[in-house]
């Protein structure tokens, strides 16, 4: 729009453009139901163009009261407040005023977006430009844009304090030397395996072999090599279901679900046995180690035993292990159980675990 009429000017005494300063989403209505001109913001929202000759009911739709159709209709509503919305956005409920103008010139409808402003300024792009300087819109939108801002402020904070919340966790739960579980972290892996009566596992407690002599012989950066060698090698050898973790300077678990046949078992043990026993490199030093495993699993029990009995279990098949030799497992049996598979001979085993599939039982 370049001006306002001639004829607005003389009957309400405004300059060009100040109308639209005023009143930016006022309608100037002709005694004919005709529209003369729009305020800039609605003619945004209707469509970009200023809907000059069209039909006043071809813009918007009076709700609040409803069934209103006509120039006299409307003029009768003068000074209450009325529902209404664009015919452009349907969907958005607008609220008005009618203020009759002199001399025949028909009406000025002033049109404001109450509640819905939120959702106008999101859907058609508007701007503090858009309103008049004096429209209580202005303090919603600034208003509006804190909360926006001070919502996405505390949706980065929420997302860094969970983000932080599940590191710490996992620090809590992991062992920094291996990246393994730790001793809390396997407790309660066995805890919930234990407590599930359909869940069937074996569980494997490896002590490392000639680890001291490394420390003594390389030093503790060498030795810290070396646990973080048993890590990648327990980590890279297991299946992914399998969990292991570091329980001690150089005592590991492992839990094995749904494995207790002792001869799968025993080549698990055998293969890890083997993949230890493989030197590790520490500058220009090689660092050699074995490992002893003692083994139990659940099914070999009359009825579910307890965390610290099943522990001592485990611990009592390692010792075993030890005393005869070392670098060799030993399986755990109750007193009056029956083994579900009688394993294979030592040597039969490493023979079997060196063929087995790495991360098969």
């Amino acid at each position: 729009m370049t001006g306002l009429p001639p004829c607005l000017d003389r009957v309400i005494g405004l300059s060009g453009g100040m109308l639209d300063t005023l009143m930016p989403m006022h309608v100037w209505i002709g005694a004919d139901a005709r529209v003369v001109q729009t305020g800039p913001t609605l003619a945004k929202m209707a469509g970009g163009a200023a809907p000059a000759g069209r039909d006043v009911f071809d813009l918007v739709e009076m709700r609040r009261p409803a069934g209103v159709r006509d120039i006299d209709g409307l003029r009768r509503l003068a000074g209450q407040r009325l529902g209404l919305a664009l015919r452009a956005a349907p969907d958005l409920p607008l609220r008005g005023t009618v203020a009759p103008l002199p001399e025949g010139a028909g009406l000025i409808l002033d049109v404001s977006l109450g509640l819905s402003f939120a959702r106008a300024v999101a859907d058609f792009g508007l701007t503090l430009n858009d309103f008049s300087p004096c429209d209580q819109t202005v303090d919603l939108l600034y208003l509006h844009e804190a909360n926006a801002s001070t919502m996405a402020l505390s949706r980065h904070l929420t997302r860094r304090l969970q983000d932080a919340r599940v590191a710490a966790e996992m620090q809590a739960l992991t062992d920094p030397l291996t990246g393994l579980a730790n001793r809390r972290a396997m407790d309660a892996e066995l805890g919930r395996a234990l407590a599930d009566p359909s869940q069937e596992f074996g569980l494997m407690h490896v002590d490392l072999d000639l680890f001291k002599e490394v420390n003594d012989t390389h030093g503790h950066a060498a030795g810290d090599a070396v646990l973080a060698h048993v890590g990648e090698v327990l980590r890279h050898d297991l299946r992914a279901e399998d969990v292991a973790g570091r329980v001690g300077g150089d005592e590991f678990l492992v839990l094995l679900p749904d494995c207790t046949d002792e001869v799968d078992l025993a080549a698990v043990a055998t293969r890890l046995i083997a993949a230890l026993e493989r030197p590790v490199r520490f500058g220009r030093r090689l660092c050699r180690i074995s490992a002893s495993v003692g083994i139990a699993h659940s099914l070999s029990y009359p009825q579910r035993p307890g965390l610290d009995a099943l522990l001592a279990d485990t611990d009592a098949a390692l010792y075993a292990a030890k005393r005869a030799g070392r670098g060799r497992y030993r399986l755990h049996r109750p007193v009056g159980a029956l083994p579900s598979a009688p394993p294979p001979p030592e040597g039969q085993a490493r023979r079997r675990g060196d063929a087995a599939d790495r991360r098969g039982p």
